[in-house]
């Protein structure tokens, strides 16, 4: 049973302080007298005030009154106080043991999504009529519970109330949403062999379930036969098309429909979308403002993310700028789809200034949630993984409604921090939550584990997903790959085929990857092979990289060489990037400094290249031809971006670049680092001078190299934190060998456990050399 008192006196007009619950004033209701209770207040704030002696039951007429005073409710009602208090009203009146209140109490649990409650109360309802059934089946598909829906059904079918075109809609749904072709062609032939009157909103619910299931030929036929056919009918036959793949078929059938309405233009629109086909929504939507209806909330949403996705940040503005001249930035989708937008776009200022406007729009954490999760995801896509996790800080201190996909986002953001403890602490949030593992959340805790070194807790977090796809094997294989324990990758590979997991391009970049560092040449060409005629997968770029990279980490430069040429794909520079790592790994001078100069000429904005030719003059004494180079750089505005590398410590990050005096505590940890290299030296540590390929004196050098940093970073940690803990800091960059070394003494003379990690695995740096040495 329901809870049936309440305390006090309670108030009609807002009963959880919300002015939202009642549209128009309880005095001018038409509720017949005499009541079981009296108001009192004033017009905007009446009270109801029932008296203390019990009171005969209420006549029929004020029974009707507060049922249609439900009903009038019914969409302002949208929490479960609300709901709750109105429920409790309605005891106290004496009137919740009539059926019509309970039914009308039962339709206002389904509307706030309280289905558990709805039941309970449908259980105490003596006749339950078919509006009964309605409502709570309708709850039930709403909240996602179909089989549930479905076994209501089944019960309401042997109890003896008929359904209605109503009912059987909703029951259709249910069966879409289990993916059950069998039960909604049973109910299918239900309705032909009870002769159910057929319309075209039950028509349209059948037409829409053999879409949904797969069902093209039976759509098609039910499409052709239907004498009635509304916008919603041409809508749900466009997107059966389209959910073929028939792009052609879905274009003709919109150019003849004759309901060509704003729904249908976004039923188009999107669907060219979700095949990627974004140039052509953009023309579908250019010729929409032509001659089609003005935008919804859902044309913006979708417009928008055309915009994201084709990165046209005018194109955004101006949708902007439309949609604050209709008004639809209030629509918590649109809102978030702008803040979406802008971050894809690059500009965050953008992006946080939407977000920060969101609070004069929100009505409730679920939109909130929406808006935060949005700028979290915006963070993360732009590498700003600090900002992430403070704005997650900051929904758990607001009480905002932290979801899945939020956590998601947080993970992503650690892993590309390399911050251990805050991705542990992201791990605890999903189980103290109770969130659900689906696929995406679990690859990014598998991924976050693996980024930040702990391959163990990666194993352990896959093992414990409940539900696997081709997503979360693909992330464990790059864990292990990314490792550099090619065996163990290779043998998962095997064993998702064993899983019958089909492996998509992403599978099979990590595959490869393995197979380079290993250097198992003769079974990366096999995969590559198997990839292209045994699961149809066209090579892209990265694929073409790996086996560049593949046969020059085993000395096959030549060969490389006349892959590229053969494959065509000499115009991408990643690949003849590939090709150069592995010259300067093979020390051939010749071809190295070829490939160099093909890949300025290719990018000519892109430091990476002039400074990999520049070291490579350097380190042959070609003093003037680096300093060509350099000046060559600084005339094109060209700018090297340093090396970086951060450490946490107590919630904070701290980051480091060489030579930089911008913290704090500069001063102290400069002065801690230097005495501290000069115990290092006693000891025996020598700096690797010949790592600094500059035209400088010897002690110059040596001054380069003690400022790196990670070394930095390490001396920070070791001033900031208690003995026994070990120092994790990330490096953006590969660690040189004087640094690797440094540590390695830094560790003995402390006596500190020092780990360091590479946040970006899978890039291509010269072997030995450190990119924050080019200190110039």
């Amino acid at each position: 049973m329901l809870p049936r008192t309440i305390a006090g006196p309670a108030t009609l007009t807002g009963f959880s302080n919300s002015p939202r619950l009642l549209r128009r004033p309880i005095a001018i209701l038409p509720l017949p007298s005499p009541l079981p209770f009296s108001l009192t207040g004033n017009a905007s704030f009446p009270t109801l005030v029932f008296p203390s002696s019990p009171q005969p039951s209420p006549p029929e007429d004020a029974t009707s009154a507060f049922v249609r005073f439900l009903r009038a409710s019914s969409r302002s009602v949208k929490s479960l106080l609300d709901a709750g208090l109105l429920h409790s009203v309605a005891v106290k009146a004496g009137l919740g043991q009539d059926d019509r209140v309970r039914t009308g109490l039962l339709s206002l649990y389904c509307r706030c999504g309280c289905v558990d409650l709805a039941g309970k109360l449908f259980d105490e309802i003596r006749e339950r009529d078919v509006l009964a059934w309605t409502l709570l089946i309708s709850g039930r598909a709403r909240a996602g519970q179909y089989r549930e829906g479905l076994e209501m059904f089944a019960a309401m079918l042997a109890e003896g109330p008929l359904p209605n075109r109503f009912t059987l809609s909703c029951v259709l749904k249910c069966c879409v949403g289990c993916g059950d072709p069998g039960a909604g062609k049973s109910v299918h032939g239900w309705v032909l062999r009870n002769g159910t009157e057929f319309d075209v909103v039950l028509l349209n619910s059948i037409l829409d379930f053999y879409a949904k299931c797969g069902a093209f030929a039976c759509t098609k036929n039910l499409f052709r036969t239907m004498n009635e056919k509304d916008a919603i009918s041409w809508n749900i036959m466009i997107g059966a098309y389209l959910r073929q793949g028939d792009i052609d078929g879905s274009m003709e059938l919109f150019r003849t429909s004759p309901y060509q309405d704003v729904s249908s233009w976004n039923t188009i629109i999107s669907g060219q979308m979700e095949h990627g086909l974004h140039a052509i929504a953009l023309q579908i939507l250019h010729t929409m403002v032509d001659m089609g209806p003005r935008f919804n909330q859902f044309t913006f949403s979708t417009a928008l993310v055309i915009a994201s996705r084709l990165t046209m940040l005018d194109l955004g503005k101006q949708l902007h700028c439309q949609i604050l001249r209709t008004g639809h930035v209030g629509d918590v989708f649109v809102r978030s789809s702008l803040i979406d937008m802008y971050s894809k776009c690059g500009d965050m200022h953008a992006s946080s200034f939407v977000f920060s406007g969101s609070s004069e729009h929100t009505d409730g954490t679920v939109t909130e949630s929406i808006s935060f999760s949005a700028m979290v995801a915006g963070y993360v896509q732009n590498g700003m993984g600090e900002g992430a996790l403070e704005l997650l800080r900051d929904m758990f201190q607001q009480g905002v409604k932290v979801d899945q996909f939020t956590l998601t986002s947080a993970a992503a953001a650690c892993s590309d921090a390399g911050i251990l403890e805050q991705g542990k602490q992201v791990h605890c949030c999903v189980e103290k939550l109770g969130h659900v593992y689906d696929v995406f959340l679990s690859s990014a805790i598998t991924d976050m584990y693996a980024k930040c070194g702990s391959l163990e807790d990666a194993r352990k977090a896959f093992d414990n997903s409940r539900v696997t796809n081709v997503v979360l094997w693909t992330s464990i294989i790059g864990s292990y790959a990314s490792h550099g324990r090619a065996a163990e990758a290779l043998h998962l590979f095997e064993q998702m085929s064993e899983e019958k997991i089909v492996p998509n391009e992403i599978s099979f970049v990590h595959v490869l990857s393995a197979c380079a560092h290993a250097g198992l040449v003769g079974k990366g060409h096999a995969y590559f092979k198997s990839m292209q005629e045994d699961h149809g997968i066209a090579p892209s770029v990265e694929h073409y990289t790996c086996m560049v990279d593949l046969l020059g980490r085993a000395g096959l430069l030549n060969r490389a060489k006349d892959f590229i040429h053969e494959k065509g794909i000499s115009n991408y520079p990643v690949v003849w990037t590939a090709l150069l790592s592995a010259c300067r790994v093979h020390n051939d001078v010749e071809m190295a400094s070829w490939i160099s100069e093909q890949l300025v000429q290719l990018e000519p904005c892109d430091s990476g290249h002039y400074i990999l030719l520049s070291n490579m003059h350097a380190s042959r004494r070609k003093w003037e031809e680096a300093s060509k180079l350099r000046r060559m750089m600084h005339e094109k505005g060209v700018r090297k971006r340093p090396g970086q590398s951060w450490i946490q410590i107590r919630n904070k990050v701290h980051t480091f670049i060489v030579g930089d005096k911008s913290h704090p505590e500069a001063a102290e940890i400069y002065s801690y680092l230097e005495s501290l290299i000069g115990r290092l030296k006693e000891m025996g540590y020598a700096s690797r001078t010949d790592l600094v390929l500059h035209d400088v004196e010897e002690e110059q050098r040596e001054s380069i190299l003690n400022f790196h940093s990670e070394k930095l970073a390490v001396a920070y940690g070791i001033m900031s934190t208690p003995k026994g803990i070990p120092i994790r800091v990330m490096k953006n960059l590969r660690v040189c060998a004087d640094c690797h070394e440094a540590i390695k003494y830094i560790s003995q003379a402390t006596c500190r456990e020092i780990i360091l990690r590479d946040a970006y695995r899978f890039h291509h740096f010269s072997n030995g050399k450190c990119s924050c040495g080019d200190y110039w």
